[in-house]
This record gives structure tokens, sequence and C-alpha cells, in this order.
């Protein structure tokens, strides 16, 4: 008789370790609380879904695990980007490589990615029931199963917990693998939000509500330790809260212990010119407008939606004609395009990260196999673990990196 494994979430994470199970042999049973799977995995990427991230090193891809990367070595080494790029390929799904290694469906179609997990776990036999688990079923420190929020007990050898975290809990991601996780004698580190837009105290954040900005880079600023904590280059968006986009959320996992004003976020609109090309660039600009209004000189420099808040924030009157501007009102613009300033007040709600860092303590973990060091039996993957990482496709990378390893060791 073949051993049986009970998979609770049927997200990336489980559902990589259901199909490399079941075609180990085994007798394969994901249980999912939604009536599809992979509910996460569909919003992911703003719905095109970033699967992974084209590194080829290690090394690189732990540098990209700010929480615990570490303890992913032996996960990353077994499955690595190159090995679900193949996975998804040869199930039918195109792949393309963008800016910063980010890998994509060809399609930009994040149910793509979700039907190939589906054929995978269909392909190799594991069967998958809906329903919610709430309570593992423990006899001589051996887990044995789980109990049913409908009083079900489903029995296996082994039991694998990958239910996500907390964030985004209408996809189901609502916390139940940390009950699950306490019940078998396991520490939660506290969940908090990681990858999460900030609230920001500037109230032009409002008035540029959906401006897009591109290849800015930024810095982040403990105001307390008078220290830059983070850096990055790339996109970010205003939002009617403050800001978003990939440098800011890959910069929120930087914030340690968040306090209202404890950081703040400088921009820089033009890093790719010093403050003299800076200055040279807007006195061509100047030169070629110098009977306009300083308020419509500024097209070729800035978006325009942008543009009334950075002559704002200089002190120039917008009807000020070009060639009257002083050198020293040139250095205010310059200076202010080298260095537009927001100061935080703290993240969004939990439910709006979209990962969670904290979860099962990884020094109670098997690293190598992904077995609880409290439990016999008893598996951990994905996001339910203590580890989170950048955006660029890291975190899904995680997902199926340890889904695979507690698949292949259950």
């Amino acid at each position: 008789m073949s051993k049986s494994c009970l998979i609770i979430g049927a997200g990336a994470a489980g559902l990589m370790a259901a199909g490399t199970a079941a075609k180990r042999g085994l007798d394969v049973t994901v249980l999912e609380r939604n009536k599809r799977p992979a509910r996460k995995v569909m919003i992911t990427g703003k719905g095109r879904c970033n699967v992974t991230n084209n590194c080829t090193m290690i090394n690189e891809l732990v540098e990209n695990v700010p929480t615990n990367g570490r303890f992913l070595h032996s996960a990353f080494s077994n499955f690595m980007p190159y090995d679900t790029m193949e996975f998804f390929e040869n199930l039918g799904v195109e792949l393309k490589i963008e800016r910063g290694g980010r890998v994509f469906p060809v399609s930009d179609k994040a149910v793509d990615i979700v039907d190939a997990l589906e054929k995978s776990r269909r392909e190799s036999g594991a069967k998958l029931k809906q329903g919610r688990a709430v309570k593992l079923i423990i006899e001589n420190e051996k887990v044995i199963g789980a109990m049913l929020e409908n009083g079900e007990k489903l029995y296996a050898d082994s039991v694998i917990i990958a239910t996500g975290g907390v964030s985004y809990p209408l996809t189901g991601s609502t916390g139940d693998g940390y009950e699950l996780a306490k019940q078998a004698g396991h520490t939660v580190i506290e969940p908090k939000p990681s990858l999460v837009p900030l609230v920001c105290h500037e109230g032009f954040c409002m008035d540029l509500q959906g401006l897009s900005l591109r290849n800015i880079s930024i810095s982040v600023i403990d105001t307390e330790k008078y220290k830059e904590v983070y850096s990055d280059f790339g996109e970010m968006i205003f939002t009617h809260f403050g800001a978003s986009g990939p440098v800011i959320l890959s910069a929120s996992t930087h914030m340690k212990d968040m306090k209202e004003r404890k950081y703040e976020i400088h921009i820089d609109l033009k890093p790719s010119l010093s403050h003299e090309q800076l200055d040279a660039r807007v006195q061509r600009d100047f030169l070629e407008n110098s009977n306009r209004n300083f308020i419509n000189a500024l097209d070729r420099l800035l978006p325009k939606k942008i543009v009334p808040i950075i002559v704002r924030m200089t002190g120039i009157k917008p009807s000020t004609k070009v060639n009257q501007v002083t050198r020293e009102m040139r250095s205010k613009l310059v200076n202010l395009l080298k260095d537009l300033k927001l100061t935080v007040l703290g993240f969004r709600p939990i439910e709006e990260a979209v990962i969670t860092s904290g979860g099962v303590n990884v020094k109670e973990i098997n690293p190598k196999t992904m077995q609880s060091k409290k439990c016999e039996g008893l598996y951990f993957a994905g996001e339910v673990i203590d580890v989170d990482a950048y955006t660029g496709g890291f975190n899904l990378q995680i997902a199926f990196s340890t889904g695979r390893l507690a698949g292949q060791n259950c």
C-alpha cells in the first residue's frame, strides 16, 4: 500500500508539492478552502504573474531574500529558477524575460501559470478536495492527519502545510497555517506586512495619484540613525495615500520597527544626470523657451502631471518668464529634481501587502527536507515559513523551491 500525503493549501507551493509527491507514487490529497486553487497566483504581477527571476547563481537568489535567505540554500540548490522555467515550458507555457530578470508568461496571463500547475497536479494523480483544516491530528508527536471545519477527519502518513501568510485574505490567506503550526509546538514569528505600499505625509501624493515614474532612483533614510538603509532604481507610482510600485514595495522590507516619520524616501527624478549635467540640461531647455512662463517650460523635462507640484515647491512664481529665472532659482529646481522627499507615516494594512514577513520559525524546520523538527511527518512550504524576498519573481521561486523539496521528502 502506497504512502499517503495530505497537503493543506493549493497555492503555488502546495500544487508544486502535490505534483512532486504524487509522481513519487504517493497517494496525495490537496485540501483547498476556496472553490478554485491558486487564487493568489492569479493576481501576482498585476495579473501577469512574475513567475520567477532568471538569475543563475544561488548567492544572488539568497541575497534577494532579506529574511532568512540562508535557510533556503538547499531548497534553491535543489530547484533553481531555470528548473522552474523548464517545468512550465514543458507544460506548454511560453515564457519571456523582462527588465531585471523578471520572467513572465508570453501571454501576460497569470491564468496560464495556474492552469499549468493544475495540469501538473491532475496528471500526477493528486486529488483536490475543498475544505478548511482547523486542527492537526497528532499522536505520539507524529502528525497523522487533519480535522476539517465540518468535523471530517482526513488521515495521512505525512502532512504539508502550504497555506500562505495573511496578505490578500480574500484569496484565502488568513493565517490558518500559523495556528496549525502552533498546535504542533512551533513558534510563529509575528506576521508583518512585507512588500507593502507606504502611507506618506506629503499632500502632493494625492494630487499625483496614478502617476507612474520610471527610471528613478530612491534612497531610504532612517532618520533616527541618520543612515541609508536601502537604495534602488526602477519604477514607482503615487497613490491617494502615498506611494507604491516596485521600488517602494522592495524598500518597505527594510523599514524595521516602523514608526511615524522614522523613515524618509529621497527620490532622484533624473538619476542618470549629475547636478551639473541636469543644470546644463535645464539651461538648454530654458534657452529654447526663453519667452515662455516658467510653468510652461518644463514639459520636456518632467511628466505633465508633476509640473505644477514641482513649480510650487520651488517657490518660483509660475508666471515668471524663463529668461528671468536666476541661477539661484535654477539651483532650487535642480536640487528638487535630484531630491524629492517623501516622509513615511507607516505601512498600508497587512491585507494589502504582497507577501507576509514572519511565519513559522526557520530554526524549527530542517532546511534540507522542509520537515518539522518538532513533529514527525509534518512539513512546510511557501509563505507560511518565515522567509520573504524582494519583488522580481523571488517569492514565487521560494514557493516552488520549498514546495518541490517538501514533496520530495514527505
